[in-house]
């Protein structure tokens, strides 16, 4: 990538953080640098070399069959493909990008997953398109054959593109992103064959608390979420359903402490009544995972930590020298959460 390109998503991704994302509700943290706090290393304390097999608990991909969307019964039709779309969402036009995976066959219903940005400043661009150079997810999806969406955030008056959610990060409390989601997801059922059995999001920082904002929220249609670089920034959290969480966290992460990652993954535990006790279930270099199983409706959570890392996206685009921290290769968030994520669908 070009110079001037790397300085672009890091000055793009230095509106991450902000004050919006000071404290936790869940937990209590107290904020703070970047430190991992007393309770850090939960997620990477047993040690030992090597990978310690796949990131989640086992059990193989989803037996549960899939559930074709409207958009299955085009006949065949290969909708309109990958680039930017927009809609009209509360009075306004908002946009989105879709990128539909090389292998895309119209007849055969085809997982998805929403990609959330982080707080983003507005001077750099649209923040959609950063997001999909930062995580390298539409090259998961073609590799995988799903769908990525890329949802665009609106620029508030500070000129920071946000989600609202919950502590961070958009100045309107009540604007509905949730909602906006829904139409996205709407809209893209309709036109293409997809499996809405196995809908799942992902996002960094101001993305991943929006991420946690739909497992709150959304459980009864998104199958499991990742959320990287963040914690649960919601006062109010009582999921309909069980649904898995991975969440990823480096230990000297500058603007979400690990020592509020950590508690509010707990919270997630507490909530839905799964084992007290994790096991490990990823381990190499600086990377870890620890996985609870027994929880709700099956569902796991899954919490992996990088110990030095920044508020990066584990196996993403490298923005070490940027001042956001370490960025692992170590560990790809990608492939840990796709793992998981094919465990997991709704019923």
């Amino acid at each position: 990538m070009r110079s001037e390109a790397v300085l672009f998503l890091g000055l793009l991704l230095a509106g991450c953080g902000g004050s919006d994302e000071s404290g936790s509700p869940s937990s209590g943290g107290s904020g703070g640098a970047g430190g991992s706090g007393g309770t850090a290393g939960m997620a990477g304390a047993a040690g030992g070399g090597g990978v310690a097999g796949a990131a989640g608990s086992g059990g193989g991909v989803s037996s549960l069959p899939a559930k074709p969307s409207n958009g299955c019964t085009l006949g065949g039709a290969p909708g309109t493909g990958s680039g930017t779309r927009t809609l009209s969402f509360g009075g306004v036009d908002r946009s989105y990008e879709l990128h539909v995976p090389t292998s895309y066959d119209p007849t055969k219903p085809a997982p998805l997953v929403m990609n959330f940005h982080g707080r983003t400043a507005s001077s750099f661009g649209p923040a959609a398109p950063a997001q999909e150079a930062v995580s390298k997810l539409n090259e998961k999806g073609d590799a995988e054959g799903f769908f990525v969406i890329n949802p665009q955030g609106i620029t508030d008056s500070d000129g920071y593109q946000t989600w609202n959610a919950g502590l961070c990060c958009a100045e309107d409390k009540t604007r509905d992103d949730v909602g906006f989601a829904d139409a996205i997801l709407d809209e893209v059922e309709a036109e293409f064959c997809l499996d809405t059995a196995r809908i799942y999001a992902a996002g960094l920082s101001n993305g991943g608390f929006m991420s946690h904002r739909l497992a709150c929220e959304k459980s009864e249609r998104y199958a499991a979420v990742a959320p990287v670089a963040a914690f649960n920034g919601m006062t109010t959290c009582d999921p309909a359903r069980g649904i898995t969480l991975v969440s990823f966290n480096g230990t000297t992460d500058p603007l979400v402490p690990y020592n509020q990652a950590v508690p509010s993954n707990a919270d997630w535990v507490s909530r839905l009544g799964c084992d007290a006790t994790p096991k490990e279930t990823f381990k190499n270099g600086d990377s870890s995972c620890n996985t609870w199983t027994g929880c709700k409706d099956g569902a796991e959570i899954v919490l992996c930590t990088v110990e030095g890392g920044g508020h990066t996206w584990p196996g993403g685009l490298d923005l070490s020298s940027l001042g956001f921290g370490k960025t692992t290769q170590d560990m790809s968030a990608n492939d840990v959460m796709w793992e998981v994520f094919q465990r997991h669908a709704l019923p």
